[in-house]
């Protein structure tokens, strides 16, 4: 499960390092946060078609209005960087409640969930961070209390680009077509058996997407679920790096970049 992360890195900084576009309306400064939790916006990575019109060609002249004539205009596949709401909600959800349930989608059943089966052929994405959180018990007879909270990051510092799944939602109980009061863009976090780096925390983790598989994962011309899930295995061993932290974590309303210090005394 991923249940909180740290994105304190600005929209514009990340849309740079992974040679993407920042969407139209972001605020490139965004508004850094190191304990996000669900049902905030989070940065995410979409390929979508776009329509663009063509330059004049010289050999057109003008056009019957006296203006230069152009080619029709064309589609072209343009990756951008977003902001998404952290809970996937299905165009059947009656209300935004549902987002909560669906923070992560389990790789192992997205070919057969209701929720997700459209999306894992049609809407993938990449959720952007730079790091995450996991809590562990290392004894599974004592309380809740003794949980540990651990940071996870990229060891070679790059940002982690989770696999997501995304859908846009609007209220229909108001309207048939969408509704730019209620319209929200969602998305949610795939997750598989944890890896190396991850299983002395957790029994899961969040599937990460490596920069030479980005291309294929984000292909909205790709529809084969067979080949889409083989990009759904743990991280090898060495991608991520980790450390204790304090539990000042475990509330959402403490932020701040003293949440991600070390913090040696977690594990005494």
């Amino acid at each position: 499960m991923c249940g909180r992360v740290d994105i304190h890195t600005p929209p514009s900084q990340l849309a740079r390092l992974l040679e993407v576009a920042l969407a139209v309306g972001v605020d490139p400064d965004g508004r850094p946060s190191w304990n996000v939790p669900p049902s905030r916006g989070v940065p995410v990575v979409v390929e979508q078609r776009e329509e663009r019109e063509e330059s004049p060609r010289a050999s057109d002249h003008e056009n019957e209005g006296g203006g230069p004539k152009f080619e029709m205009a064309s589609e072209e596949l343009k990756k951008r960087l977003d902001i998404y709401r952290w809970g996937l909600l299905p165009h059947w959800a009656k209300d935004t409640r549902v987002g909560y349930k669906m923070i992560n989608a389990r790789a192992e059943t997205l070919t057969t969930s209701a929720a997700y089966r459209v999306p894992f052929r049609e809407h993938r994405c990449l959720v952007v961070v730079d790091g995450f959180f996991e809590w562990q018990v290392p004894d599974s007879t004592q309380s809740k209390k003794t949980k540990i909270p651990y940071y996870f990051r990229r060891a070679d510092g790059r940002p982690i680009t989770f696999a997501g799944l995304f859908e846009t939602w609007w209220d229909k109980s108001r309207s048939n077509e969408p509704d730019p009061e209620t319209l929200l863009k969602t998305c949610t976090i795939i997750t598989t058996d944890a890896g190396p780096d991850m299983v002395e925390v957790h029994n899961r983790m969040p599937v990460i997407i490596e920069r030479a598989d980005i291309d294929a994962w984000l292909d909205p011309q790709q529809h084969d679920t067979k080949v889409l899930s083989a990009f759904l295995r743990p991280a090898a061993k060495g991608i991520l790096s980790k450390f204790a932290i304090s539990t000042t974590v475990n509330s959402p309303r403490n932020d701040g970049p003293e949440i991600i210090q070390p913090f040696p005394e977690a594990v005494d």
